[in-house]
């Protein structure tokens, strides 16, 4: 177990200052900082020591399994994924049952895994309930498209600490990607969320932009130009392969992942996957209507998998942990200057970067 390559926040790559980040991070764990730092503390060290405690650290919450756009990189446009479907939102009373059982126990939640959570319809109502019961830290991913100001505002009273909003490139390359979006309106709403944000003096919800590289690579200046005033971090992330169309593919030395001491995945049907990257859900550990989140987090197939994946290529004997990026070899494909700021894009070896490939 020595000389273990465990990538802790692999694929996404800020596009901004050291100043910038750090005051991100400061925002992010403003009102428990102590708490904050502990949790953030951990997030590392835990994976790197193996380390197991009872209850993990974020629970990611899929309130919606379903989404209103038609991306052509996303698995969930694909038949497969259709297939599975078999339930659309995270119902209320599941979402209790769980905040009941890990509050004043995990520190984060995200209310997101594949769809868009936004569209289930007690999505204010849930960020309520977690914060109200002493959840340290309420994200969610977003598409943009229902944050109307109105909207906005109520989830910033409910009191959500975070959105991350996807942002695929601008203009005609925006709109390709994020069908049926409009790049100008979803650029308002952003700068509304903004206005929104001071009349209230939040430095909360802060928001972070995260783009596919490929969308902006002709580009990048401009759309950092043009979101920068209006946000609190900018990233991007190479292009994965999200329609698991791989099948050369080379991976780093002595793996092991990361996300099996870090966090549990509950979707809207309540399964529990065991990693954020099992979108089809290949490898079931339990059912949250039925356990509690402490046995899952404990249960025996958690624990075979964490096993297995100290063992030297023991993650290999999981079909989603072989297609996952994670595990995947990058190399520096690409560099660019921002403001005199270097970058470096870490491509997957043998991935090609053209979306909807």
């Amino acid at each position: 177990m020595t000389n273990r390559n465990i990538p802790i926040n692999k694929g996404n790559y800020t596009m901004e200052t050291l100043e910038k980040e750090e005051l991100f991070e400061k925002y992010r764990g403003e009102g428990w900082e102590e708490e904050y730092k502990k949790y953030r503390k951990n997030w590392s060290e835990w994976p790197l020591n193996f380390h197991v405690e009872e209850y993990p650290l974020l629970v990611d919450l899929e309130l919606s399994m379903v989404c209103n756009l038609k991306c052509p990189m996303c698995f969930t446009i694909t038949e497969k994924f259709k297939k599975k479907l078999n339930s659309g939102f995270m119902n209320f009373e599941l979402f209790k049952k769980i905040i009941d059982e890990i509050k004043g126990k995990v520190p984060a939640i995200r209310l997101s895994h594949r769809g868009e959570s936004t569209l289930n319809p007690d999505f204010i109502k849930c960020i309520e309930y977690a914060k109200n019961n002493g959840i340290g830290e309420v994200s969610s991913l977003t598409n943009c498209s229902n944050l109307t100001p109105e909207y906005f505002e109520k989830a910033l009273l409910a009191g959500i600490d975070w959105f991350t909003i996807s942002i695929d490139g601008m203009y005609e390359t925006y709109e390709s990607i994020r069908k049926p979006l409009k790049f100008n309106e979803t650029l308002e709403k952003i700068k509304k969320i903004k206005e929104i944000k001071e009349k209230h003096n939040s430095h909360k919800p802060v928001i972070k932009i995260q783009s596919i590289w490929p969308a902006i690579k002709d580009n990048f200046e401009e759309f950092y130009e043009t979101f920068a005033p209006h946000v609190d971090l900018i990233a991007f992330n190479p292009l994965i392969d999200y329609l698991g169309n791989d099948e050369d593919i080379d991976y780093i030395e002595n793996f092991a992942c990361p996300q099996l001491y870090q966090r549990v995945i509950i979707c809207a049907d309540g399964l529990i996957h065991a990693c954020t990257n099992d979108e089809h859900s290949a490898y079931i550990i339990g059912n949250a209507n039925e356990n509690s989140i402490y046995e899952i987090w404990n249960n025996e197939k958690y624990q075979k998998i964490r096993e297995l994946h100290k063992q030297k290529n023991g993650f290999k004997n999981f079909e989603m942990c072989k297609k996952c990026y994670i595990p995947r070899l990058t190399e520096d494909g690409e560099t660019f200057f921002l403001k005199n700021r270097k970058f470096i894009i870490k491509n997957y070896v043998n991935r090609v970067q053209i979306i909807g490939k």
